[in-house]
């Protein structure tokens, strides 16, 4: 059953409000220009819960509610180790990464580097990101959520990717970071509060009417094997979750690499009103991590009893909303959906134009730029970046599990680039030398071990490299300095790690809840 007129109407009536709220916030105070700081780091003037609720909206997109959906349909309740282990990424980033992120004032990760390291590693740095936002992050959003209007509205493919791109350009190519953050608020209560009503109705269409509990007990009668946190050597998907490995190995990488040096999540906390706001937002995104499977996986194993036999994984949410969601409320199903498209889509579009205004663009062509022509500069950055992605989204129409496709090319990067960042953060003796070689090698590396060993999983691989690399950190550092710390090396004071009650008590919650989850569904 597809769209009926009420549906419809829900369903633009949401749209026009973000587009309207985005750019009601981006207005500015009569004889205030829009600097860079206003753009980019929406005037350093986010409270937590902004700064909570913007992390997730850009986090939560389409290759979680679409793709995690599929996977949850192919492989189950393990692929859910992605969200509730992120929480405690979370809490490691907020209390030793961010005290010293935020004190240098940065704009921009690469940024950091430059601080840090040098020109050099800034730029290859940035052009690493810059490459993974547009070709990776951008074309799988935009095809994702393209595929879901396909599914649900009959809009076709290309010009679904140009609707969703036009959409998301309205107000963030204007409003820069603050109407993005502010917005995001709106639309991750959109996004949660959509996203457990087609989760609620998937279930109790699994019990036959008897309610949500009901379902839930049946999706663990009907289908055991994917309730397995921890996936057996045998299990066919074991390459994507290997086991035990999920938990003590690669996955760390790509979290740590993703919550920490990120430039699209990171950027909100670097625009929080102060350290202790940023640290409280972070701790607030971890609890909403661990709700997220309840609204990504959860119906992708509905769908996975209610259809077996759907001819791509990928198909099963808009399934889901097209057969069990009623007419009106399927508008506010499908308008969450979109939030988490659009919000993902504004903020990598955002941060792909602070990354080349701030550290192309300013560091490398025109460093007197005025503060007007850098704002200029990122409209201009966000619109290219965009029809990029438009034109390169279609050719992923191949893929089966699109989110398990950004996750392992993801990871061609992440290792590398997490090791220059977490030598840099907390050893002093780490070298520019050794850190520009570490990215010269990264990819390279990871390319080497997928073609000489594929059938190696990739989250192992991820781990592996790392390894390799941080031990050529090491060398490299140690033999180019002597054993005697870099002059860039950064003096840390532990005070600075001190966090307050509530941070810990948070903290506290979120072990206690991970350790229950886990225990029941080892």
């Amino acid at each position: 059953m597809g769209f009926v007129t009420i549906d419809y109407l829900v369903f633009f009536t949401y749209i026009f409000f973000i587009v309207g709220l985005g750019l009601w916030v981006s207005r500015e105070k009569q004889g205030h220009e829009k600097n860079a700081q206003d753009y980019f780091l929406a005037s350093r003037a986010l409270p937590w819960w902004a700064v909570g609720a913007s992390i997730i909206a850009a986090n939560i997109s389409a290759e979680q509610v679409i793709g995690m959906s599929g996977s949850g349909y192919v492989i189950g309740l393990a692929i859910a180790s992605y969200e509730w282990t992120a929480a405690i990424a979370l809490i490691v980033v907020a209390k030793y990464f961010l005290p010293i992120l935020l004190e240098k004032r940065i704009y921009t990760m690469p940024q950091f580097l430059e601080i840090r390291f040098d020109r050099r590693v800034r730029t290859s740095l940035a052009v690493f990101w810059l490459l993974v936002y547009i070709f990776v992050n951008l074309t799988s959003v935009l095809y994702l959520g393209a595929l879901a209007l396909r599914s649900i509205m009959n809009v076709p493919l290309f010009y679904g990717i140009i609707g969703l791109a036009i959409f998301s350009s309205l107000y963030t190519i204007y409003g820069g970071l603050k109407a993005v953050a502010w917005t995001d608020v709106v639309q991750v209560v959109v996004l949660i509060g959509g996203g457990l009503l087609t989760t609620f109705l998937a279930l109790n269409a699994v019990s036959g009417g008897e309610g949500v509990f009901s379902g839930l007990a049946e999706l663990v009668r009907q289908a055991p094997d994917k309730f397995d946190m921890i996936l057996s050597p045998d299990n066919p998907n074991y390459a994507e979750m290997p086991g035990l490995a999920v938990l003590i190995g690669g996955l760390w990488i790509a979290h740590f690499f993703y919550w920490g040096c990120n430039q699209y999540i990171t950027q909100r906390a670097l625009a929080a009103k102060s350290l202790a706001e940023s640290q409280k937002g972070l701790i607030f995104a971890g609890y909403l991590k661990l709700l997220m499977p309840l609204i990504v996986v959860i119906p992708g194993i509905a769908a996975y009893v209610l259809n077996p036999d759907l001819p791509k994984p990928d198909e099963s949410y808009a399934w889901l909303l097209n057969n069990f969601v009623p007419a009106g409320l399927k508008g506010l199903a499908f308008a969450a959906l979109i939030a988490a498209i659009v919000s993902s889509l504004s903020s990598m579009v955002n941060s792909t134009a602070t990354i080349f205004s701030m550290d192309i663009y300013k560091a490398l062509i025109n460093p007197e730029v005025s503060e007007k022509n850098l704002v200029r500069t990122g409209r201009i950055s966000s619109v290219i970046a965009l029809v990029i992605a438009v034109f390169v989204a279609p050719n992923l129409s191949t893929l089966d599990q699109a989110f398990q496709y950004i996750q392992e090319f993801t990871g061609f990067v992440s290792p590398g680039i997490f090791a220059i960042f977490i030598f840099g953060l907390f050893w002093k003796k780490a070298t520019t030398k050794a850190a520009l070689w570490v990215a010269i090698l990264a990819i390279p590396a990871s390319l080497a071990f997928r073609l000489l060993i594929p059938a190696m999983p990739f989250l192992n691989r991820m781990g592996l490299v790392f390894i390799l690399l941080s031990i050529l950190m090491i060398i490299i550092s140690l033999r180019e300095g002597k054993g005697a710390a870099d002059k860039k090396g950064i003096e840390i004071d532990r005070k600075l790690f001190a966090t307050d009650g509530l941070f810990n008590a948070g903290a506290i919650g979120i072990f206690g809840i991970l350790a229950v989850l886990y225990t029941i569904y080892w």
